[in-house]
C-alpha cells in the first residue's frame, strides 16, 4: 500500500510544485498554503494511490472556479467544506475519498482540508495534472455519457459585501458548470466548489494517477535548489518537467480583462515574445511562430527569485523567466483529450489551438 501523510513539511513542496504545473492557473501558493496548513494541523489527512481503495468507493471531485485577479473574489476555508455537505444532501451518497480537479498553488492542495474534516483520505487520481480553464475540461470525459446526471454544489462570496452565494446545479455537466460559472460572478469572482461523483474504477481509467506526487516531488527539487539562487530553482524545475527555457526577460505590457468568471489576456515581453491565457497560459509564440501550445505547459517564474508567478499575479516591467514543457511530461485526464473542448479557448484568446494539439 502507498499512503503519504500529509504534513506542514510537504506543504511548501506541494504548494509550489502545484504552481509550476498549474501553468498560469491553478490558484496562489498563498491560499493553498493557508489551507493545507490549516488542513494539517486539525488533522492528519493522508494521500493514497487509487489502487489503495475499493473501486466501487465513491470519489467526489473538488474545484475552485472563477477569475483568480477578480477584485472580490472571496472564498474561506468552511466553504469548501460547506460544497461538499450540500452535495451530500442532495445525492444521499456515501463519499469514500476526495480528488482535486487539478494542479495550482491552490488547487494542488484542495482537499486535504475536507478530507481532514471528513476523517477520509486524499486520492491522488486528480482530473488533470495541469490547471485547465473549463469545468467540463475537468470532468474527465463524464460530458460524454448523456446518461449522467451532474451534481455541482459552488460557494463563496463575502456575506459583509452581501456577495455571499450558495448554488446546487444538476443536469448535464455542461449545464451545471455554466450555473458553477455564474455563480462565480455573482460571489464577487470565485467560488468552491464540489462536482461530480464518481467511482474509483471510473477515475482509475480517467484520472491524472499520481499527478499530486508529481507536484510534491517537483517543489521539493525546487526548494533544495533554493540556496543556490534563482537560476537554479529554475533549471531544476526545466530539468524535472524535461522542459525548456523558453527566455528570460522583461515584461512590457499586460492586457487583463475578467469577464464571464475568467481572467483573459495576453503578456508581451522584449525580444517580441507573447504569451496569452485564458485563466491558463494558452499559447506562447515569438515574432509570430507558435513554441507551445495548451495543454503543453507554459509556466512564468520570477527571474530574481525563481518562485512561479500566475497570470492573475503577473506585472507590467516585471522579469520573468518562460518555460514550456510538452503536455506528454505532464499527467492529463481524460478532459483535455477531446478536440471539441478547445473551441472554447480557441474562441478566448482568439488563436489556433485544436491544430496545433491534435
Amino acid at each position: 500500500m502507498s499512503r503519504l501523510k500529509l504534513t506542514a513539511e510537504i506543504v511548501d513542496a506541494a504548494v509550489l510544485g502545484g504552481c509550476v504545473l498549474g501553468g498560469g492557473g491553478g490558484g496562489s501558493m498563498d491560499e493553498g498554503r493557508k489551507m493545507a496548513l490549516l488542513a494539517v494541523n486539525l488533522s492528519s489527512p493522508e494521500l493514497i494511490d487509487i489502487e489503495d481503495i475499493d473501486e466501487n468507493s465513491i470519489l467526489i471531485n473538488v474545484a475552485a472556479v472563477g477569475a483568480p485577479s477578480a477584485r472580490d473574489a472571496y472564498a474561506e476555508p468552511v466553504h469548501y467544506l460547506r460544497a461538499v455537505e450540500l452535495v451530500n444532501k442532495v445525492s444521499d451518497i456515501k463519499v469514500g475519498g476526495i480528488i482535486t480537479n487539478e494542479a495550482g498553488g491552490l488547487a494542488t492542495v484542495n482537499g486535504w482540508l475536507q478530507a481532514a474534516m471528513l476523517g477520509i483520505p486524499v486520492v491522488d487520481a486528480p482530473c488533470n495534472g495541469r490547471a485547465h480553464p473549463t469545468g467540463i475540461m475537468g470532468a474527465m470525459g463524464l460530458h460524454k455519457n448523456k446518461d449522467y446526471k451532474s451534481i455541482q454544489a459552488a460557494v463563496g462570496g463575502s456575506k459583509e459585501k452581501a456577495t455571499f452565494t450558495e448554488v446546487v446545479a444538476m443536469g448535464s455537466v455542461e449545464k451545471a458548470s455554466a450555473v458553477v460559472r455564474a455563480a462565480a460572478v455573482q460571489a464577487g469572482g470565485l467560488v468552491s466548489v464540489a462536482r461530480n461523483p464518481v467511482s474509483c474504477r471510473y477515475a482509475k481509467d480517467n484520472a491524472a494517477l499520481g499527478a499530486i506526487k508529481q507536484a510534491i516531488n517537483l517543489g521539493q527539487e525546487m526548494i533544495k535548489a533554493i540556496e543556490r539562487g534563482s537560476k537554479a530553482v529554475i533549471n531544476t524545475a526545466c530539468d524535472y518537467l524535461k522542459g525548456e527555457l523558453i527566455v528570460s526577460g522583461t515584461i512590457e505590457k499586460v492586457y487583463l480583462e475578467s469577464t464571464g468568471g475568467f481572467d483573459v489576456g495576453k503578456v508581451i515581453l522584449e525580444k517580441d515574445y507573447e504569451i496569452t491565457f485564458w485563466n491558463e497560459y494558452m499559447t506562447l509564440e515569438k515574432s509570430g511562430e507558435r513554441l507551445a501550445t495548451f495543454p503543453d505547459l507554459i509556466m512564468t517564474l520570477d527571474a530574481d527569485t525563481g518562485i512561479p508567478v500566475t497570470s492573475a499575479e503577473i506585472r507590467e516591467r516585471q522579469k520573468i523567466a518562460v518555460l514550456k514543457a510538452e503536455k506528454e511530461k505532464i499527467k492529463l485526464g481524460a478532459g483535455l483529450h477531446d478536440p471539441e473542448l478547445f473551441y472554447a479557448c480557441e474562441k478566448a484568446v482568439g488563436k489556433k489551438i485544436i491544430d496545433y494539439v491534435f
